[in-house]
């Protein structure tokens, strides 16, 4: 078997059997296949497309090419939740807890920022002390007690997909859905749970532009999910407008602390409790996720996982040194608010990352005062910005300005679950 067939295969159009794929990853970890071969089959793969077939064993070599996490020893069902990344997304911050307090176990393996979308270990390293470098047994022994970890991939796990992205992303092949969903679904798989919540973002501050190519990716991963012997189901949901009222780190866990207390926004309460509903249902809990919400029972089990991981909620959460009110210029109804625009000015601040290395600022970010379907009059606060510098905060506010859509009539807030995707 040569390198150069499999590629002019693909090239040409043929599938590929499943030991054509593992040879070829297999080589490119062991550095006999090129990276300009790699990366020309990757391109052939752009281009031709994959089978269901060929997916499924991308996916399975992906897996195979690293550690996989084993969770026998945990009784009860394991259910997995991730999101392909969205501008305030801190769903998994309330969504999981809350699942976690109705009797699920929830194992979370989750990543750091990525371009303008947050990262959910950035948002929870926010809090002073806490740890998301956990050991597999400690992680284990986390979930059997509390029900719930969220920690960092082990580096040893999916080797393949990390270096495989990395070449991805310098050779223009990032947007291919079975070699976004292969990505994806290795790493679900790799984390050993039993079963799999998928939200898929879609609209401008997703990676999904729009609603039938997220449905076309749910569905790929879904499919991968079910293959591999894993429940799997997913939530389409839209990401426009950034979700809740705030974006960056320290600000939101705090709006995630919010609303597991039983306030907070409406459109992030009603999405977490329905994500929480669905990992129920794959773990087969008939549980009432609002009355376990209003007891308080998400928000004291996120407390009991954050002190567990070396947090102290008590010693603060991180804070800007400046803040800076943004005033709309007009007045109207806020008939959108362009979240791309809104992750990228949060991005400016500090909140994110350009490069792997940079330094995230913990208190840096957006607090969003006039949302969706409000009303305005000129004057009025539209956001405060929170930032290290008033250099800072003063050169992102006219772009951070002019994310806001005004109408001259009453609007109303667009549905945020577009769709549910499942076999």
């Amino acid at each position: 078997m040569q390198a150069l067939e499999i590629i002019a295969r693909k090239r040409d159009g043929s599938e590929h059997s499943e030991d054509e794929i593992r040879f070829l990853l297999n080589g490119y970890l062991a550095g006999t296949v090129a990276d300009y071969q790699m990366a020309a089959w990757l391109m052939a793969v752009c281009t031709r497309g994959m089978t269901r077939s060929e997916t499924l064993a991308l996916t399975r070599a992906l897996v195979e090419s690293g550690e996989v996490l084993d969770l026998s020893d945990i009784e009860g069902v394991k259910v997995d939740k991730h999101s392909t990344g969205g501008v305030g997304d801190k769903v998994t911050l309330i969504a999981a807890p809350l699942a976690a307090a109705c009797g699920v176990k929830v194992p979370k393996l989750s990543g750091r920022a990525l371009a303008h979308t947050g990262g959910t270990l950035d948002k929870l390293e926010s809090v002073p002390g806490l740890t998301v470098d956990l050991e597999p047994e400690r992680f284990k022994r986390q979930v059997r007690e509390i029900g719930l970890a969220v920690a960092a991939q082990s580096p040893r796990m999916v080797p393949a997909d990390r270096a495989l992205y990395a070449l991805r992303d310098v050779t223009a092949t990032v947007p291919s859905l079975p070699l976004i969903a292969s990505s994806v679904m290795s790493k679900k798989l790799a984390a050993g749970a039993d079963a799999i919540v998928l939200d898929v973002k879609a609209g401008r501050g997703a990676f999904m532009p729009d609603v039938p190519s997220a449905v076309e990716l749910a569905r790929e991963m879904v499919d991968l999910g079910e293959s591999a012997g894993r429940r799997t189901v997913a939530l389409v949901t839209a990401m426009d407008n950034p979700l809740g009222r705030t974006v960056g780190n320290a600000l939101e866990v705090a709006e995630a602390l919010e609303v597991l207390g039983g306030g907070g926004d409406a459109e992030l309460r009603d999405v977490s409790v329905v994500v929480a509903g669905e990992m129920c249902r794959l773990a087969g809990i008939d549980a009432d996720v609002e009355r376990v919400l209003s007891a308080g029972g998400g928000r004291e089990t996120f407390e009991r996982m954050l002190t567990a991981q070396g947090g102290r909620l008590e010693a603060g959460l991180p804070e800007a040194a400046v803040r800076l009110e943004v005033k709309a210029e007009a007045g109207g109804w806020v008939e959108g608010i362009d979240a791309l625009e809104v992750g990228l000015t949060n991005l400016a601040l500090g909140a994110g990352r350009l490069r792997k290395e940079d330094r995230i600022d913990p208190g840096a970010g957006i607090s969003i005062e006039r949302g969706v379907g409000e009303e305005v009059r000129a004057g009025d606060v539209l956001a405060v910005i929170h930032a290290a510098s008033s250099a800072l905060a003063e050169a992102a506010a006219p772009r951070l300005r002019a994310a806001w859509r005004l109408a001259a009539a009453p609007v109303e807030r667009p549905p945020h679950v577009l769709e549910r995707v499942a076999t």
